[in-house]
């Protein structure tokens, strides 16, 4: 059976050559955080996760430092009794990464976001991004639903894809005490 162009993207995905990827950290750790791009690196994921070449869409390149969650260390100033050092792990990267995109193109929707690498020092993501006030994408049957009342913020209010999954909310369960939402649980849950 003959497979397509994007299973072969796939694969070629699971074991990137190292030599390139390194080459291409060494240019995005120079320019900026937040980075716009004409294409998408993953043409296959970026597809899979709803983007279309169409006016309406942009990919924006999205570099974060890497490394625990830990608070500072006060070290002047008011302070608690017993300096604390504790873990803020609320919020997954991924998360972190839509909303820096969403928070620079205000106009925008974020859609869904996927990883393209890591070094060292940072964590790599690409976040596609919709206009919804944009006549193809009104017309579009698939996904005029983004331009409606309920979808405005969605990033910031945790309905993406990666903000449900920090949310704890891929699992269906009694038990787990994060639905609606943590705080309607009295912060018993995750």
């Amino acid at each position: 059976m003959v497979k397509g162009l994007y299973h072969y993207l796939k694969e070629a995905w699971k074991k990137p050559d190292k030599k390139t990827l390194r080459e291409r950290m060494v240019v995005w750790r120079k320019s900026l955080a937040i980075t716009k791009v004409d294409k998408p690196l993953r043409l296959d994921r970026a597809r899979a996760l709803g983007y279309k070449d169409k006016k309406g869409f942009i990919v924006v390149r999205v570099r974060l430092k890497r490394g625990g969650h830990k608070r500072p260390r006060p070290n002047k100033g008011r302070r608690s009794k017993r300096l604390h050092t504790r873990k803020n792990l609320k919020i997954n990267y991924k998360w972190i990464a839509e909303q820096r995109a969403g928070r620079k193109f205000r106009n925008m929707e974020v859609l869904n976001s996927y990883n393209i690498g890591k070094d060292g020092i940072n964590y790599f993501y690409e976040v596609i991004l919709v206009d919804p006030k944009r006549p193809e994408i009104k017309k579009d049957k698939k996904l005029n639903w983004i331009g409606k009342p309920g979808n405005k913020g969605r990033v910031f209010r945790g309905l993406t894809s990666a903000a449900k999954k920090s949310r704890g909310l891929r699992k269906k369960s009694h038990e787990l005490k994060v639905r609606p939402s943590i705080r309607a649980q009295g912060r018993k849950g995750k």
